[in-house]
């Protein structure tokens, strides 16, 4: 389930086009010529004639280094996932910068940390797409990812990752399937599995307060490097507490001009009273 593919890396340019059905061979011959004649690089060569535009270069180039993303218009994921589809834009930087300080600060095999909570006070204040997004910039470090939507309220990772919502995190609870039954590996991004949340149940808190949440985890911690788990929000129950302590970590997602300062504190508070490390803070501008 877990096993690594073959992503195009130690391939040519041309022929990770070619393999992708952006590129025929005989258009590949003209950009080897151009690229001879006048000492171009390939893609250069192929944009001045006109048979592929820099967008198709820069995705060849990420399969090349091993940094996959996706192209516009992909619909297998949601535009929302921005990291899937833009990884050179400023917001997907900061996230980067964001998964450097967890690596630094949180994530570390040697001592157990391979389990974060994203997690926040409020509804409607960026939680889901922090955890999506974050799970994708760390898939492209080359981490075996694994995305577990915990909102058994509420659920979105399945919409952002267009998956079916059948089996997933509460089937797992309820003892009526496997992680491996119920994960799904996202195609063109390689190193990231999602677990969606799947049937509502009736009993959100008394499932994941279950022993089985706890064994689920570790397993998972077991078979991948990186496991991201979104919650539901804080201030509205408890499994938010209850998750961040299986996972023993967590980072708070805050909204400009929309949380608020004493519910966050006191949020930020119960959690550590509960033994929960709070390790960073991502502050949605809008």
């Amino acid at each position: 389930m877990t096993e690594k593919l073959d992503t195009g890396a130690g391939r040519s340019i041309g022929a990770i086009l070619i393999d992708n059905g952006r590129l025929t061979p005989e258009a590949a011959e003209r950009i080897l010529k151009l690229q001879k004649e006048q000492g171009l690089r390939f893609g250069d060569a192929a944009i001045q004639l006109g048979l592929l535009t820099e967008a198709d270069i820069q995705q060849a180039l990420s399969r090349q280094y091993d940094y996959p993303y996706l192209m516009p218009g992909d619909e297998r994921v949601s535009e929302e996932v921005v990291a899937a589809f833009k990884p050179f834009s400023p917001i997907v930087e900061q996230l980067r910068a964001v998964r450097s300080q967890l690596m630094l600060r949180w994530f570390d095999a040697d001592v157990g940390h391979k389990t974060l909570a994203v997690v926040s006070a409020g509804r409607a204040e960026g939680r889901s797409f922090t955890a999506a997004n974050l799970a994708v910039v760390f898939s492209q470090l080359g981490e075996r990812t694994l995305l577990i939507d915990a909102d058994l309220r509420n659920p979105s990772q399945h919409q952002l990752f267009r998956l079916e919502n059948k089996l997933g995190l509460s089937s797992l609870l309820a003892g009526r399937a496997e992680l491996a039954e119920a994960v799904t590996r996202i195609p063109g991004l390689i190193d990231l599995s999602v677990l969606p949340a799947g049937a509502t149940p009736p009993n959100p808190q008394e499932l994941l307060a279950r022993p089985v949440f706890n064994a689920l985890m570790a397993t998972a911690a077991g078979q991948y490097d990186i496991v991201i788990v979104d919650t539901p929000a804080g201030a509205e129950t408890a499994d938010s507490q209850t998750i961040s302590a299986r996972t023993r970590g967590a980072v708070v997602v805050a909204r400009k001009d929309m949380s608020s300062a004493p519910a966050l504190q006191a949020f930020v508070t119960s959690l550590q009273h509960s033994g929960v490390a709070v390790v960073g803070a991502v502050l949605n501008n809008g």
